[in-house]
């Protein structure tokens, strides 16, 4: 009986975990961002104010970014206004790095490769593993990688934030159907497969039985 209690709990406990996280994250955006809104707009305002206007002033903001910097001139101003972040030492390793993965994500644009999501499997290995292209060949690199048609591929790692970077030959990789941010979803929890039970297990050794005919 207690056994059977204790699995309930831990099922209920993992159904409602990620929607109470979920759930939680989105309301302490909210919560910051109606307070950012106070905080720039009581000059303005004065009193007046209405629930969610902190909301509608972030997503305001966001959308606003978007249109200055798909414009070429609001384009050299952010390259300004970049300078102090990619130029002072330390702030500059982990501006350069937040910004690359940004845009690693961010939609391609027609002049550059859309991002894959690819299978790596070396020759003769009967095991592979799932990553992202993130470099189509090895140009412009300093010396020291090995010559060839390379390709540089992110091997993210489940459950942590964080993931390797091989080089390896083209030939070695296959491109699958499948968008990269499933790929770095699965990866995360280790590619589980939430509800399904796996094959029941065969003996090699024994072998299937015809059926005999009904009588």
């Amino acid at each position: 009986m207690m056994r059977r209690l204790s699995q309930l709990l831990l099922r209920g406990l993992l159904a409602l975990l990620p929607l109470a996280l979920t759930v939680y994250l989105l309301w302490a955006l909210v919560v910051w961002s109606e307070r950012l809104a106070l905080q720039l707009l009581r000059p303005f305002i004065g009193e007046v104010y209405f629930p969610g206007l902190g909301l509608v002033l972030t997503l305001a903001l966001i959308l606003l970014a978007g249109l200055l910097v798909s414009s070429q001139a609001a384009s050299r101003v952010l390259g300004w206004i970049e300078l102090p972040f990619t130029n002072l030492p330390v702030v500059k390793s982990i501006y350069s790095s937040l910004k690359s993965f940004a845009d690693y994500f961010a939609p391609h644009r027609h002049d550059r490769p859309a991002q894959q999501v690819v299978v790596v499997r070396p020759p003769g290995a009967e095991w592979e593993v799932v990553g992202l292209v993130t470099r189509q060949h090895t140009h412009g690199l300093p010396a020291g990688f090995l010559d060839g048609d390379r390709v540089a591929v992110y091997l993210p790692m489940g459950y942590m934030i964080g993931g390797y970077t091989v080089f390896v030959p083209r030939a070695w990789v296959n491109p699958i159907a499948m968008s990269v941010e499933e790929a770095m979803r699965q990866s995360l929890i280790a590619w589980m497969a939430p509800g399904a039970s796996p094959p029941p297990a065969v003996d090699p050794g024994r072998r299937a039985r015809p059926q005999e005919p009904s009588r």
